[in-house]
């Protein structure tokens, strides 16, 4: 009988293993995120992206807004746009910028009205709520938009912006 040798199994085994990932990054790479990559950054208001992170669920895409982009626009450009490359997965954009102190204060200051009004479904509460805790902050503006699937927020001053999305579909609530 014959006895297996050790070393060609092991270095066999290595090779298989280095070929089949390394085809499947590179397939990952070149057929996936580089063209979802150039999908986000030929949007309208998009300034700067960052290579989109995707898993078998969601594709993570982190990105920069220029100042008068429209956050309800860039969003769905991305997922209309970018369907045919991530398919059925959950689109999840983080927006890199510089927000303030004043913005986040504002944010938190309506939070439980809008988490209240996500929560209960009552989203035409939420330019009110937006609205009334901005009246005693100085040079901000609140643009509330929504389609069929989320809640676009954008809060501005002078120096800076806030943009937060919130998923109408109440099961992804506890991400934000």
């Amino acid at each position: 009988m014959l006895k297996p040798r050790v070393i060609p199994i092991i270095v066999t085994a290595a090779i298989t293993a280095v070929v089949l990932f390394g085809g499947w990054a590179i397939y990952n790479q070149v057929a996936v995120a580089a063209p979802l990559e150039q999908v986000v950054n030929g949007i309208s208001g998009v300034a700067s992206s960052d290579k989109p992170m995707m898993n078998r669920d969601q594709v993570d895409i982190r990105l920069s807004l220029t100042p008068e982009a429209n956050l309800k626009d860039v969003y769905q450009s991305i997922a209309s746009n970018g369907k045919k490359v991530f398919g059925d997965r959950t689109l999840s954009l983080v927006f890199d910028g510089d927000t303030s102190k004043q913005l986040d204060q504002l944010w938190n200051k309506s939070l439980f009205a809008v988490a209240e009004a996500m929560e209960t479904k009552t989203y035409s509460s939420i330019p009110a709520a937006m609205n009334e805790s901005a009246k005693s902050m100085t040079n901000v503006t609140v643009t509330t938009e929504m389609d069929d699937i989320n809640v676009y927020i954008t809060l501005k001053d002078k120096e800076a912006v806030k943009y937060v999305v919130l998923p109408r579909n109440s099961a992804q609530l506890e991400a934000w």
